[in-house]
């Protein structure tokens, strides 16, 4: 080898050395810092950055938490307070949908964090009405979803960055079995990546409907989940990737049952493993893969608690027992987190 050969060599392995990646190290403790409080109960959020973050909440009242003074309105239809649970974000605009009759979508347009208009983009009412979540593919499309009428979910969808919405016919649907509906808990029923769709449902069935095609085509597949009560089954979903998957929920009614309550999946969701059967948390009502680390960190909030994993959810530790009913990463540890009267900024180490 000649002397400009090992030159070469030399400096391709000291560039290799320098550039090595940092392995993320696994979280010990979470900092909890309150942003918000009041007599809400908040279980839909969608953070704007690491210093700001949506919000839709019972008593009509929708809001941005950025600095000191929360810029918040109340929204009304035919003069009664709207309850939500449900919000979504695109560039340009913000979306809030209440649950039950009459079940309201509203667009809000925003500038410069500074909502300059807002409109009724749809209304639905009559009996059975009660949407769960909302969520958005890219800025033109976006998918909402809740329990079932008619023999299938209740699923609406946008094509033109959500002024109007259409929904889905049955006949494009696959069917509910009898008792099968969805929990408004944490506005995280609906996972998506890409073109790809997940909808998870609870009560006498926990299933994951599936859309390979952002909502044109579906099929459904059966979990391992706790299921057959009013209150079990899968209450929250994430996707990290095409084909790995994890879903928690569990018993409202006996939170600390931990059995049946955390799946997860390697092939888009067509099977479905239980994680820990047995050990770590029970009922949680929101799940997310922490960025950055492979699918390796997951974070499961609930009103019993945060629950930390960093082996995808082979063994978790408690980091908190204050509760939550929702989490949204923002980057690799940091995340806002709502619950009963308050909103807060975690910060994981």
């Amino acid at each position: 080898m000649s002397k400009k050969h090992v030159f070469i060599l030399f400096l391709v392995l000291v560039f290799c050395a320098s550039c090595t990646t940092h392995k993320k190290e696994p979280f010990t403790r979470v900092s909890i810092s309150e942003v918000f409080t009041d007599s809400l109960s908040i279980r839909a959020i969608v953070p704007q950055d690491a210093s700001s973050v949506w919000f839709a909440a019972n008593k009509g009242v929708v809001g941005l938490i950025a600095g000191k003074t929360p810029k918040l309105v109340t929204v009304k239809y035919d003069k009664i307070p709207l309850h939500f649970r449900a919000i979504a974000k695109t560039t340009s605009s913000v979306f809030v949908l209440s649950i039950d009759t009459p079940a309201v979508l509203y667009k809000i347009d925003v500038k410069d964090n500074e909502a300059t208009a807002m409109q009724e983009v749809y209304l639905e009412t009559g009996a059975g009405v009660f949407y769960d979540a909302i969520s958005f593919w890219n800025d033109q499309e976006g998918i909402a979803m809740g329990d079932p009428l008619g023999g299938c979910l209740s699923i609406i969808i946008t094509r033109d960055g959500g002024n109007s919405w259409t929904k889905l016919s049955c006949d494009v649907l696959p069917g509910v079995e009898l008792g099968e509906a969805a929990f408004a808990a944490s506005n995280s029923n609906i996972a998506i990546h890409g073109d790809d769709t997940w909808i998870v449902t609870g009560g006498m069935r926990a299933r994951v409907f599936h859309s390979p095609d952002k909502g044109v085509t579906w099929s459904v597949f059966n979990t391992p989940m706790l299921q057959g009560g009013v209150m079990t089954g899968i209450y929250s979903v994430d996707f990290l990737d095409a084909n790995t998957g994890v879903v928690v929920g569990g018993n409202w009614d006996d939170k600390d049952f931990n059995q049946g309550n955390k799946a997860i999946t390697k092939d888009g969701g067509k099977t479905w493993n239980l994680l820990s059967n047995g050990a770590g948390p029970g009922y949680r009502s929101s799940v997310s893969f922490v960025p950055g680390t492979k699918g390796q960190g997951l974070v499961a909030v609930g009103s019993p608690g945060i629950s930390y994993s960093s082996d995808q959810g082979a063994s978790w530790s408690e980091l908190s027992s204050e509760g939550f009913y929702a989490i949204s990463f923002v980057n690799d540890s940091v995340a806002f987190a709502s619950g009963s009267m308050k909103i807060s900024k975690l910060v994981f180490q």
